[in-house]
C-alpha cells in the first residue's frame, strides 16, 4: 500500500488494533514531508475465504458514505485479491476516538448509538448494496448449556417461518459498540459524542429491525439482557421505525440472538482482550439465554 502515500511520506510505525474477529487491523503512523505525522488504518484478511467479497463490499460502502454526514473512514485504496499486497487488504483514513465497552456511562451512550443508527438507516443510496444474508439457520443454532430447552425450541421455531415483509433500509449489518468510536470528553464538558462508525464489510439492504436486533443482542451480552431490550425503545425514541407487529419484531430480534449463539466464544474472547475480563464464554452464554428467554416472554 506504500504506493498510495504522498511523495516523500513513509510508514514510521505500525500498531495493532484489538477487537477485530475476522481481520487484522493496524494503525499506521505516516511521516509526512514537513516532519509531521498522519494516521491510516490497514485492514488485512489472512486465510479468509470471503476476503475478496468483504473488502469489495466495504470499499463500496465507504465510497457511498463519503460526504453523507455518517462518520465513517475514508477509502484510500483496496486490494481485494492481494494483487499488490501479501494478503487481501484495505487502506482507509484513521478516525479519532475509541470503542467503549464498559458499563459506566451506558445510559448516555445508548441514546447516541440509537440516533446514529437512525442516521444510517436514513441514507438512500443511488446504488443499493446487496440484500442482507441471514447468519444462522434453525439447524445451526447452539443452545447454551443449562438453557430452558422448551424456550429455545420455541425460539428456533420462530426462525423456521418465512421472513416477514419489510421496507428496505441501508444497513451497517454489524452495528454494535465494538464498531462505534466515542470521544469521551472531560466531566465538565458537553459529555460524550460518537466520532466514527467502522467495519462496513457486511453493509447490506434489509429491515431496520435487523440492525437494531444485532445491536440489541450485543448490548445484552455486554451489559445485561435489560439493555438488549432497551435499545429498540431508544431507537424508536430517536425517530427510527420498526415493524408494527409484535410477531415481526420477535422474528428479527430472535433471529439475531440465535445467530450470536454460534459466535459467543469468539465474541467473549474479543471483549476480554478489550478489557472486559469478567465476560467469560460461560457468562456470555448465560446472558444470551436470559435475553432470548426475555424476548420470548415479552414479544412471543
Amino acid at each position: 500500500m506504500s504506493g498510495h502515500l504522498e511523495v516523500g511520506e513513509r510508514v514510521v510505525r505500525a500498531e495493532a488494533l484489538h477487537g477485530g474477529i475476522t481481520a487484522e487491523m493496524r494503525k499506521l503512523s505516516i511521516g509526512t514531508r514537513d516532519g509531521g505525522t498522519r494516521h491510516l488504518v490497514l485492514r488485512t484478511f489472512v486465510d479468509e475465504e470471503h476476503a475478496e467479497d468483504w473488502l469489495n463490499r466495504e470499499a463500496g460502502a465507504l465510497t457511498l458514505l463519503a460526504g453523507t454526514g455518517v462518520p465513517a473512514p475514508g477509502l484510500v485504496a483496496v486490494d481485494p485479491t492481494a494483487a499488490h499486497c501479501e494478503c487481501p487488504s484495505l487502506l482507509m483514513t484513521h478516525l479519532a476516538g475509541r470503542t467503549v465497552l464498559a458499563d459506566e456511562g451506558l445510559e448516555t451512550r445508548v441514546p447516541l448509538l440509537a440516533r446514529q443508527l437512525v442516521a444510517v438507516h436514513a441514507l438512500r443510496p443511488a446504488v443499493r448494496p446487496r440484500e442482507y444474508v441471514a447468519w444462522t439457520t434453525a439447524d445451526t443454532v447452539v443452545v447454551p448449556k443449562g438453557a430452558d430447552a422448551a424456550v429455545w425450541a420455541a425460539a428456533i421455531d420462530v426462525i423456521r417461518r418465512p421472513a416477514p415483509p419489510y421496507e428496505g433500509r441501508f444497513l451497517h449489518r454489524d452495528f454494535q459498540p465494538g464498531n462505534v468510536l466515542f470521544d469521551v470528553l472531560p466531566p465538565r464538558s458537553a459529555g460524550t459524542r460518537i466520532t466514527g462508525v467502522v467495519d462496513w464489510a457486511a453493509a447490506s439492504w434489509g429491515p431496520a429491525d435487523l440492525d437494531v436486533a444485532h445491536c440489541s443482542a450485543n448490548l445484552a451480552l455486554l451489559h445485561g439482557p435489560a439493555w438488549g431490550l432497551r435499545f429498540a425503545e431508544a431507537y424508536e425514541e430517536a425517530g427510527g421505525v420498526l415493524a408494527a407487529a409484535a410477531s415481526e419484531r420477535l422474528y428479527w430480534r430472535v433471529r439475531d440472538g440465535l445467530a450470536i449463539s454460534e459466535d459467543v466464544r469468539l465474541l467473549s474472547q474479543s471483549w476480554r482482550e478489550a478489557g472486559r475480563k469478567e465476560l467469560t464464554t460461560r457468562a456470555a452464554e448465560e446472558r444470551l439465554d436470559a435475553y432470548v428467554t426475555a424476548l420470548m416472554h415479552e414479544l412471543g
